[in-house]
């Protein structure tokens, strides 16, 4: 395919760049629908006269529908949109990306989707997107599903589906949680991700972080070490990656430890361990759920993380390779790419 692009490229340079304006208004058109010409133009960085004239365009193919409340893709615009998604992915150079990632940090698999959840936040949902289209391939019936708390793992809740095997695998949160907007809580992101697969789930209801005190006393409720047995030998992990300082400040960290943190240049969190840029553990706050020591056990061990300013967090948790797939987005990835080759 490679070769055939790059002939296109010199012969037919206009068709390509038509097809990839027309593939990403579809794209954003599935994201935002309905939606308006103006928004869409906005969004879009297109003059509205062009995305006017390319929607008539697409309207009279099928592959649009223009209502009162604005446009949304027909059942033809989402299949031109499945069938030329890994086209395009060669055209605009993302699977050199996710070749590049899987390369340098070494994964089993990687996927970029575009865009910078930095600036634009529905970014997030197609992380999610890409992350659910990832255990629709790989979850299989019985299984324990282990996620994390955090915006990004609430949008992989919110594009899950049932699919085969799912609603036969039980979901658990991989941690207590921290105080923070309920959505976005292990437990509540846990509870949704099951209701959406039609599975079943158990959760945490233990706080994080914790003092020696209570960590001791609450590891010895029965009903607190039979969730914890089943989240430690999860098959699927699924995470996010947080930047240091960010996650210290979630944890109402204290000025002590927050010192400790900035001392030992801290960038990256996962699962309360904080990273520095070799991927050395500086820091770990005592939490009552998965451990890194934890995850050698689990078959997929997959990271859902983007935004270019995250970039170096995700750097530093990768670096002693602790999970096997990235799910990420193009502002991230080019950071990355560009920082590892530094």
């Amino acid at each position: 395919m490679r070769a055939f692009i790059d002939l296109q490229k010199k012969l037919f340079p206009d068709v390509l760049d038509v097809m990839q304006r027309r593939y990403q208004l579809l794209y954003y058109i599935q994201i935002m629908q309905p939606v308006g010409r103006r928004a869409l133009a906005e969004n879009i960085a297109l003059a509205e006269r062009t995305v006017r004239s390319e929607v008539d365009f697409l309207n009279k193919q099928g592959a649009v529908e223009i209502t009162s409340r604005g446009m949304h893709l027909t059942y033809e615009g989402q299949n031109i949109l499945e069938q030329l998604a890994e086209f395009i992915k060669e055209v605009t150079g993302i699977k050199v990306l996710e070749q590049q990632l899987k390369d340098k940090l070494n994964l089993d698999y990687a996927v970029v989707v575009p865009g910078d959840s930095d600036e634009l936040p529905w970014v997030k949902q197609e992380m999610g997107k890409a992350c659910t289209e990832y255990l629709k391939r790989h979850i299989v019936p019985n299984q324990a599903i282990a996620i994390t708390g955090g915006s990004t793992m609430a949008a992989v809740a919110q594009m899950m589906r049932s699919y085969r095997g799912a609603d036969q695998c039980l979901y658990v949160p991989a941690r207590g949680g921290l105080g923070e907007r309920v959505e976005n809580q292990a437990n509540t992101i846990c509870a949704e991700m099951a209701k959406k697969a039609k599975g079943d789930y158990r959760l945490l209801y233990v706080p994080d972080p914790l003092s020696e005190e209570s960590y001791m006393t609450i590891k010895k409720e029965p009903s607190i070490k039979e969730v914890l047995e089943i989240i430690r030998h999860a098959d699927i992990v699924i995470h996010g990656v947080g930047d240091a300082l960010t996650m210290a400040e979630r944890r109402k960290t204290s000025r002590e430890q927050l010192e400790l943190i900035k001392e030992n240049h801290a960038v990256g969190e996962a699962f309360g361990y904080y990273f520095n840029r070799s991927g050395e553990v500086v820091h770990k706050v005592r939490t009552v759920g998965l451990q890194l020591e934890d995850l050698k056990d689990a078959e997929h061990v997959i990271a859902v993380a983007g935004g270019r300013s995250k970039a170096q967090a995700i750097a530093s948790y990768f670096q002693p390779g602790q999970s096997n797939v990235l799910i990420t987005d193009e502002g991230a990835a080019q950071e990355l790419i560009r920082g590892l080759s530094l």
